[in-house]
């Protein structure tokens, strides 16, 4: 008799359990909060998939101009044909067909996109690791004799606005590997003396970017030796006789300038966890600078001129900075680590004036650069300060980039007619890393593999829940991977400040937690680890709709 109480009561608690974890009904009955939120994404997915296109026909057709020996692109398609340089090609061009490959096609990241990095290292390292601008028709250096200054400065763009981006995304590559031997032996062959020690040069827009660089290589890496040089810098500027606002007369807001003062304010967020001392002694200078820039810098809407005399205030070149979001990632980086709501107040400003003031503005005198620029640091400091208008405007502007693609008014660009080519210079590449960083807003990080162009995945966060949808023309099996917080897991940063040429986080996977994936069009559900999600879930779908919410499971207590 006891025999069969226990039975009873194992078999009765077993079905209990069973049907305390099945799905229940309403879990498949979408809310009318949730039925508004996946038609946002089913639109969301739409863009996705003319945004991916897009960088897809700029890859392909950009390629139709690689040397045919080498396989290295040109410098530009109407100007400098012949060549292939670091500051350009290398930094602001390639790496983006690079990551368009990542995301969009394997088989072309893994073959021509390697072999050409293959290529460059062979070709072009002069210096050591340092590359040297490639003659196509000399086959081999454009110019007889080495010039030490211009390596360098093409050393540094080539990290910092190419293989830096790549390598917060990617993680651990050979473009990582490249970007490190490229940077040490910058370091090595660093030409100038100073009271605090050899640097790499008294170029500001250089040493800005090696700030920026240094700052995130040293947490990537944890080797001392990249800090020790980024204090080298910080030291030169910020005690001694270079302060940006008391000693510069000029002071340029804009690209190729605009990087000291946020590679500085890198440089004080990373010694306000790795090196306290230095962080005070660099606060009262890092504060003067921006307090002062805030003062004479700027607009009445918040944004930044070209250029100023940070001494007398006097405007020198009146244009407003496309880059003014990376003026204010240097704002609100000092904002996180030392709460001034000042720094914060004048990023929110800028932000929100956008809308009413900066529609279809002649950035870079319509270039598709500028609007990929400014689009970048609205989206960037978007992703901390969700203003509503400030996504409507990023949202109307990337159109307006977009269109950009299939215009054939803009000079030179008649031959290119129904091209992925934008404007036939190495500009295009930023065309094709900004419209990247928009459609990963819209999937909110998820990426689908294999690509496919009948493919559109779009995603919305309600409240906690990711909300996501897939439609297809045709059958498609895969994998989904979704976002991990990429500051932490792949540059092991300790905060995540806004930096340039970052991939912002939006739904990332938190470690050491379980994820139930509810399939609300088939009626099902699934449970995956965060590792899981992260390395890629399997799928197979038809064609149609596919609706997903993905929640977080309470952690046991």
């Amino acid at each position: 008799m006891r025999k069969i109480q226990l039975y009873l009561t194992i078999t009765f608690s077993a079905c209990l359990l069973l049907y305390c974890n099945r799905p229940s009904k309403n879990q498949f009955e979408l809310t009318p909060e949730q039925t508004i939120a996946f038609k946002r994404a089913r639109a969301n997915g739409i863009l996705v998939n003319e945004g991916l296109e897009r960088c897809r026909r700029f890859v392909k057709d950009w390629l139709a101009f690689a040397d045919s020996t080498t396989g290295l692109i040109p410098r530009n398609l109407y100007e400098d044909p012949d060549i292939w340089n670091a500051k350009d090609a290398a930094a602001d061009n390639y790496p983006f067909m690079v990551l368009t490959a990542a995301i969009t096609d394997q088989a072309l990241f893994e073959g021509r996109m390697l072999e050409m990095l293959k290529n460059e290292i062979r070709l072009t390292s002069r210096i050591d690791k340092m590359p040297d601008t490639y003659s196509f028709s000399k086959k081999g250096f454009y110019t007889a004799e080495a010039d030490l200054n211009s390596i360098l400065f093409g050393s540094s763009e080539y990290i910092k606005d190419g293989l830096l981006p790549l390598t917060e995304w990617l993680g651990k590559s050979p473009w990582s590997e490249r970007m490190i031997g490229i940077l040490d032996d910058m370091w090595k062959h660093a030409p100038v003396d100073t009271d605090f020690g050899r640097i790499v040069s008294t170029n500001v827009e250089l040493n800005g970017e090696m700030l920026q660089v240094l700052s995130r290589v040293y947490w990537m890496t944890g080797e001392q030796k990249y800090l020790d040089w980024a204090i080298r810098l910080g030291d030169y500027y910020l005690l001694g006789n270079q302060h940006p606002t008391r000693d510069f007369s000029e002071l340029r807001l804009r690209d190729h300038g605009c990087e000291i003062v946020s590679g500085l304010c890198e440089l004080y967020v990373t010694t306000h966890f790795a090196a306290r001392k230095k962080k005070e002694e660099y606060r009262h200078h890092i504060h003067e600078m921006l307090d002062r820039t805030l003062e004479v810098g700027r607009n009445k809407d918040g944004l930044f001129y070209d250029v100023v005399n940070p001494q007398t205030g006097d405007i020198l070149k009146k244009g407003i900075a496309d880059n003014f979001g990376y003026t204010l990632n240097a704002f609100y980086s000092v904002y996180q680590v030392d709460s001034v709501e000042a720094y914060r107040a004048a990023t929110l400003q800028g932000l929100s004036g956008l809308n009413d003031s900066y529609r279809n503005y002649n950035w870079e005198n319509g270039s598709s650069d500028g609007y990929a620029d400014a689009i970048e640091g609205a989206l960037n400091l978007y992703a901390r300060e969700p203003i509503t208008a400030t996504a409507t405007w990023i949202n109307s502007e990337t159109q307006v980039m977009w269109s950009l693609q299939d215009s054939s008014l803009r000079a030179n660009t008649s031959q290119w007619r129904s091209s992925g080519i934008i404007e036939g210079w190495h500009g295009d590449g930023n065309f094709a890393r900004t419209t990247i960083m928009y459609c990963l807003w819209k999937t909110q990080g998820i990426t689908a593999y294999p690509w496919r162009s009948d493919l559109q995945i779009g995603a919305v966060m309600q409240k906690d829940d990711l909300l996501f949808s897939i439609t297809l023309d045709q059958d498609w099996t895969g994998i989904l991977k979704f976002d991990t917080p990429r500051h932490q897991t792949v540059m092991h940063m300790p905060l995540d400040w806004p930096r340039i040429n970052q991939f912002p986080e939006w739904y990332t996977v938190e470690k050491d937690h379980r994820y139930q994936l509810i399939n609300t069009s088939e009626k099902n559900h699934q449970s995956f680890s965060d590792k899981k999600l992260a390395h890629g879930i399997p799928i197979s779908l038809k064609k149609g709709v596919h609706q997903f919410i993905l929640k977080k499971k309470k952690s046991a207590p």
